[in-house]
């Protein structure tokens, strides 16, 4: 599905990407605009020593006619600060398609030596985003700035025109840089009017310039630090949205003022496209004949789509959010995430079950209850489950006053089978779209007993302290999807790398002499894996002594919330329980002489707690750690920084043997 985002962060970034040998021909100017001059010359404030650029002007100005067609004028500064900029910030690429227009692009730039070099559209490289998967009508213009060396100042100028789907644009003038000034300048017909929003950012009143002009304008705002393991970078950068209400009665269609008239605009773009073909209603036969229950039914159908059609994109004009027609999906056995969620809505319709189309964004954060739009990039299905198919090995569930409970199932990821979600489409909003318009809803986040890891070992140390044996890792849920798509994406002879990859993290001089995967592509089975390993040296010994860590593998503790303050909330995976179980039977001659103490700790998001035992002449190693919730905000980072802190140290404790007779 196309992301109808048009702020700038979508139509331009400014990277080198993957044409950084072209260097277009560059013609010296003794003038630049004097917007561009008098940016430049702005005295900047001291920045920390890693800022590696920053932007001293960022400015749009968008102008809407009564006909509802929009022009966008964008201008941006920036100084090169660092040599590492050059590949990240050495370029502009415009973003177009068949909507749009670019009329016209300029660059220039400054030289630490004062030297002005003008780089014109004529000088650009036109490149295409379709690839063997994707098909699509969106094209962009690259402009490589040169001599963008420390000291450099590099600017541009585009015009874009065109006609939206839908009335509404988002400024994201919150940057992974400092921004200097920042402006955003509207000019709307007689008669129109527009609504806000804004986001991680105090509110600003604009400008009231008359005529149905107005005018934001910030100042000094700080980068968007990039911390480990928080939410997406679009969900914490400041931004403010906006809506156009046009006087036009046959214009109002295309401004979303509620979730229910947004769906009621996906309706109309999505009418008759599942209506069923007599190959459909045949193929579905075939599918289903064999089923015991309605459950099994759909289970049989959900798999076909989520395996059998291929994912292929072809997206062009309106293309981006409309799905094709389900009979021209069967013929040709592939489709993006809209027409795999049309193809199996059509097939459920058939052994009566009633579905709908659920926009929704891969990246939690983005859509937000309190300002209906189009910000999605995603489509899945939601299930209106019959009466009589308990939903209890179904977790994907939420129950909606209107509609009943409803199964949230996503066929595009292809290894999550029908019951369960991607980790990412969990706690998220999505758009339910039914014939009476939309309806905004939570998706269910899964609880941690659903999201399980179960590790056990059998592992015997010998006298030179060397550690040889036995695991086995029962997984379902998210860690089973996780561990399905690294083997199932590697090539049959070089899946063992898998599992040398994972116990590299942990173990020096390490040999794995065998390894099985039970139920690989079986996705709604729990996922076995046993391996076997050999460690040299992994007990260290002193005199009559060795010591011994006795969590061999596997990692909870963490180190996010070291060092400087964070900024920013943390964002786990998912809700999960993992659990290890290690049984390490002493060498011949030893005894233990130390234990390390039994841990426990809580917090609102988790919970942790280990214990370390002897018998039987060896040790039994066992802990569960539990994360409940997915979403740590800031004001709660102290309780899991301690949370964190504990597992670490437990992690890194150790049992000391001793020598029965020295």
């Amino acid at each position: 599905m196309r992301q109808e985002r048009t702020s700038p962060a979508v139509l331009m970034a400014i990277c080198v990407g993957a044409i950084v040998l072209f260097i277009p021909p560059v013609s010296r100017a003794d003038s630049a605009p004097d917007w561009f001059r008098a940016a430049a010359q702005d005295t900047l404030p001291e920045y920390p020593k890693e800022t590696v650029a920053v932007i001293l002007l960022d400015e749009q100005f968008t102008t809407v006619n009564d006909k509802g067609e929009i022009e966008t004028r964008y201008r941006r500064v920036l100084k090169i600060l660092r040599p590492e900029a050059r590949d990240k910030y050495g370029a502009v690429v415009v973003s177009f398609d068949n909507e749009t227009k670019i009329t016209y692009l300029k660059a220039w730039t400054i030289t630490p030596a004062g030297a002005v070099i003008e780089t014109k559209e004529k000088d650009t490289v036109e490149t295409s985003i379709s690839t063997f998967e994707v098909f699509s009508d969106k094209r962009s213009k690259f402009l490589k700035f040169p001599e963008a060396n420390p000291g450099s100042v590099a600017g541009y100028e585009f015009v874009r025109r065109h006609r939206p789907f839908v009335f509404e644009d988002s400024w994201l003038f919150q940057r992974g840089i400092p921004v200097r000034h920042a402006t955003l300048t509207v000019k709307l017909p007689a008669g129109w009017e527009f609504s806000e929003r804004w986001a991680n950012y105090t509110v600003q009143k604009p400008q009231d310039l008359g005529t149905g002009g107005y005018r934001w304008e910030l100042r000094d705002i700080p980068a968007v630090e990039i911390e480990p393991e928080m939410p997406p970078w679009e969900a914490v950068a400041g931004r403010l949205d906006v809506k156009y209400f046009p006087r036009k009665p046959e214009l109002r269609a295309k401004t979303s003022g509620t979730w229910n008239e947004l769906g009621g605009w996906y309706t109309s773009v999505a009418a008759s496209s599942r209506t069923a073909t007599p190959e459909i209603k045949q193929k579905v036969a075939e599918l289903t004949a064999g089923a015991a229950t309605p459950l099994d039914k759909m289970k049989a159908l959900a798999g076909y789509v989520q395996r059998t059609i291929r994912y292929v994109a072809i997206e062009v004009g309106i293309g981006g959010y409309q799905p094709h027609a389900a009979g021209d999906i069967f013929t040709h056995q592939y489709g993006d995430c809209k027409d795999k969620v049309t193809l199996l809505s059509a097939m459920l319709n058939e052994i009566g079950v009633e579905s709908y189309y659920v926009l929704i964004d891969t990246k939690r954060g983005i859509v937000v209850p309190d300002f209906p739009s189009l910000r999605f990039n995603h489509a899945i299905l939601s299930i209106r489950l019959p009466d009589g198919i308990p939903d209890t090995a179904l977790f994907a569930v939420a129950k909606d006053a209107k509609l009943g409970r409803l199964l949230f199932f996503d066929p595009t990821s292809k290894y999550v089978p029908l019951g369960y979600l991607p980790s990412s489409l969990q706690d998220n909003y999505g758009l339910v779209v039914t014939p009476d318009g939309g309806r905004l809803i939570l998706l269910p986040l899964l609880p941690a007993s659903v999201n399980r890891l179960l590790r056990t070992a059998k592992l015997s140390l010998s006298e030179a302290g060397n550690l040889d044996g036995a695991v086995q890792e029962i997984r379902w849920g998210a860690p089973a999807f996780m561990s399905r798509t690294q083997f199932l994406e590697s090539p049959p002879g070089k899946r063992s790398r898998v599992i040398e990859d994972f116990l590299g993290n942990f173990l020096n001089n390490f040999t794995v002499t065998g390894a099985s995967v039970q139920e690989l592509e079986n996705y709604d089975q729990t996922l076995t894996i046993n391996y076997n390993f050999v460690v040299e040296g992994y007990a260290k010994t002193a005199g009559y002594l060795m010591i011994v860590r006795p969590r061999v593998v596997g990692a909870k503790g963490s180190t996010i919330l070291t060092g400087k303050p964070r900024k920013y909330p943390i964002e786990f995976g998912e809700a999960t329980r993992q659990d290890d179980i290690f049984d390490i039977t002493l060498p011949p001659g030893y005894v233990v002489d130390e234990l390390p103490q039994p841990v426990q700790v809580e917090c609102a998001y988790g919970s942790y707690k280990s214990e370390l035992k002897v018998s039987d002449n060896a040790l039994h190693y066992k802990r569960t750690y539990e994360i409940r919730d997915v979403v740590v905000p800031t004001q709660k980072l102290d309780e899991v920084r301690n949370f964190f802190k504990q597992i670490a140290a437990d992690e890194r404790s150790t049992a000391v043997l001793r020598r029965a007779n020295p």
